[in-house]
């Protein structure tokens, strides 16, 4: 069926993990008669949970998509486009990536298990993104659900603009409207009361609308006149609308796929996503229009490399159409590639369509030159434009791997290539240092779902271990350095003398290098080797081999030889000088520390609080949380998690969890950099 941009809507269902979200997601696909059965995550048939390690676990590691074409009761034909997202944080990154390509996120509650620190963190990240936001409750019929509560607690965590457009009635067995209709009672008392709530904070959003509002009562509001001060409030963060579900009767769902579909944005009537023009500081913000006939702008969100179809690149329309044979460019790449295909993505099926309009979710196959969130145009008067990314958790927990086998080398670095470009969350590094190749995700989870895929889908079995820990070093004092390197080898010698000063920067601040030299004691074209000699130094450490960062560099004097001064010769002065001012200046080891939230039942709060302060952290407060759960919240350093998840689940009984970001560098305590420096053994130079 065809349909135009103002018919799309496209919503991601996000959350906290065991909420509901991939029933509620198949109980959808049923209801709008694009299943004829909904499957279930134990069979492991699920139209969202199709890859052989979702069956197998029971849960979601990627986004899903698919689609449906809905009709509401007044005759409002709509192509809803539904995205599942993984709630588990260790998976976040797929969770994140699926929010560039929608106008609003419905967050899922379970309405027995309530609000849980999955929930807060998305609708933070919906609102930073400027998406609209909207509140699904699901399980309103289970046991223990108690939705009045629960929509006060909704209320108090996430502001007053949190409100209902549907209730639940006679203990959720069913729901009844009270945002177009005002009469009768639910579960949640009189709907008359509810309907006004949110009839004013609608109406408030724009004057003329509520002048109409107060002279002449809710009669005297046109329907589309609501209509548009409904978008408004959604886009301007105004309104909040919840909707009660129960994805297991089925209760609640008809009126979710017409809120979906007469009240969510489509993609003309949101907030513009956020384009630029060039990078850095000279990037300047473009508006795209969703206009079917401008030029074509497009956002690959996505990235799959199936072993049948070759890779996959998903994106969004967000201006122009894309047709079948059409060529286009990838970013700023000066040769096209060719549509020879062009697909809708139904879960693990893709079907063939002839075009994307603005709003339409689409994929081509066989293009090599695509990656995650690369832009797709047809005109070079796009080129340089680029979707703002957006703020992915930094990957902190790391492991060291290698082939398994002799001769596979080549085989494994083609697969953690292919890894990479699926999860903006797994990377791949290099250390030099060690000859490693070192493998990042979130969490020892998150690593150990890609080992499993590079044995299962790529046939490749690797050997793992824990990595070297990221330490950086600096100095916490100022200090003068000096060196004269002099070499005569019996034709034209080496000299340089260089004379300079560290200080410390604040932490985070990286590196400056100051030229200060007066009177051309060290030559202008010289002055590019001493910052490469000094950056040298910085990158093979002086305490215990680690990267240098957080100083200034000033340098102010030296000395030359009109024959034998030479680039090499002033980048040797310039790291030994650096070397020397470094030894006294008070240097330190940096170790990286981590943010640490901690969700386990508060029987256990002892054990854990006991735990992690043998593991040098600071714990920085507990929060209580709904069903007899308790928050740790806490700073610990990176180096003392190993086997931090072992015994998180043994002191819990299992059930226990936790979360970590990346916070800062702070010095290790004296008696470790004095281990790492006697354990770091430099090779000899010669002078």
């Amino acid at each position: 069926m065809s349909h135009s941009t103002e018919q799309i809507r496209n919503v991601a269902f996000a959350g906290h993990p065991g909420a509901g979200k991939t029933m509620l997601f198949e109980a959808l696909l049923h209801a709008g008669g694009a299943i004829q059965a909904a499957g279930s995550i134990e069979r492991g048939s699920t139209v969202s949970d199709f890859d052989p390690l979702e069956r197998s676990r029971g849960h979601s590691i990627d986004a899903a998509i698919a689609g449906l074409d809905h009709r509401t009761a007044d005759g409002t034909h709509a192509r809803l486009n539904l995205l599942d997202t993984p709630g588990y944080p260790d998976f976040r990154g797929a969770a994140l990536s699926a929010l560039s390509a929608v106008e609003t996120v419905a967050v899922v509650v379970d309405a027995a298990d309530g609000i849980g620190h999955g929930t807060r963190r998305i609708m933070e990240h919906a609102k930073q993104r400027g998406l609209c936001r909207a509140i699904v409750v699901n399980r309103i019929d289970a046991e223990g659900a108690d939705c009045a509560s629960l929509l006060d607690e909704l209320r108090e965590d996430f502001g007053p603009e949190v409100l209902p457009v549907n209730l639940p009635a006679d203990g959720g067995s069913r729901v009844v409207d009270c945002f177009a209709g005002g009469a009768g009672d639910s579960d949640l008392g009189p709907v008359a009361d509810w309907h006004r709530r949110i009839l004013d904070q609608v109406v408030e959003i724009d004057e003329s609308v509520m002048e109409h509002y107060f002279d002449g009562g809710e009669a005297s509001l046109g329907r589309q006149e609501l209509h548009d001060a409904f978008e408004q409030c959604l886009r301007e963060g105004h309104l909040v609308p919840v909707c009660f579900v129960s994805a297991r009767t089925g209760t609640g769902l008809p009126e979710l796929l017409d809120a979906i579909a007469g009240l969510f944005p489509h993609p003309g009537e949101a907030n513009p996503p956020p384009f630029t023009r060039g990078s850095g500081d000279s990037a300047e913000p473009v508006e795209s229009r969703p206009d079917p006939e401008a030029h074509v702008i497009a956002d690959v969100f996505k990235i799959v490399n199936d072993p049948f179809v070759g890779k996959l690149g998903i994106f969004r329309v967000h201006q122009g159409t894309v047709r079948r044979d059409q060529p286009l460019f990838v970013d700023d790449g000066r040769k096209p590639f060719k549509v020879t295909h062009l697909y809708r993505i139904q879960g693990k099926d893709h079907v063939e369509v002839e075009q994307a309009v603005p709003g339409d979710i689409a994929a081509v196959a066989k293009v090599e030159e695509l990656h995650f969130d690369a832009v797709l145009h047809d005109s070079h008067d796009e080129d340089h434009i680029h979707l703002a990314p957006m703020a992915y958790p930094r990957p902190m927990f790391g492991l060291a791997v290698e082939a398994g086998s002799r001769g596979q080398e080549q085989k494994l670095a083609t697969a953690l290539h292919k890894l990479s470009e699926e999860d903006p969350c797994f990377q791949v590094e290099h250390d030099a240092d060690t000859n490693e190749t070192v493998v990042r995700g979130l969490s020892e989870l998150h690593l150990r779902i890609q080992l499993e895929r590079l044995r299962e889908r790529h046939g490749v079995e690797v050997e793992s271990r824990p990595p070297r820990i990221a330490y950086r070093e600096t100095v916490a004092a100022a200090a003068e350095g000096h060196h004269r390197h002099k070499k005569q080898t019996g034709g034209a010698g080496q000299f340089g003398e260089v004379m300079l000063r560290v200080e410390p920067l604040p932490r985070g601040g990286g590196f400056e290098f100051v030229d200060a030299v007066k009177g051309g004691t060290i030559p202008g074209q010289f002055i590019p080797a001493v910052e490469k000699g000094v950056r040298q130094a910085m990158a093979t450490g002086a305490v215990a081999g680690h990267p240098i960062q957080d100083v200034r560099v000033t340098v102010h004097d030296g000395k030359h030889h009109p024959v034998d001064s030479k680039e090499v010769a002033f980048a040797t002065a310039g790291r030994k000088a650096f070397l020397d001012a470094v030894s006294k200046a008070t240097p330190k080891v940096l170790e990286p520390i981590v943010d640490l939230v901690v969700t386990a039942p508060e029987a256990h709060m002892g054990d854990i609080s006991g735990g992690l302060a043998g593991r040098r952290a600071r714990i920085l407060g507990t929060d209580s949380a709904r069903g007899g759960d308790i928050v740790v919240k806490a700073q610990v350093p990176l180096s003392e998690l190993d086997g931090y998840p072992a015994e998180l689940q043994s002191v819990t009984a299992g059930r226990g969890r936790y979360s970590l970001d990346f916070s800062h560098y702070e010095p290790v305590p004296a008696q470790l950099q004095q281990k790492l420096a006697e354990a770091w053994h430099p090779g000899q130079e010669d002078d």
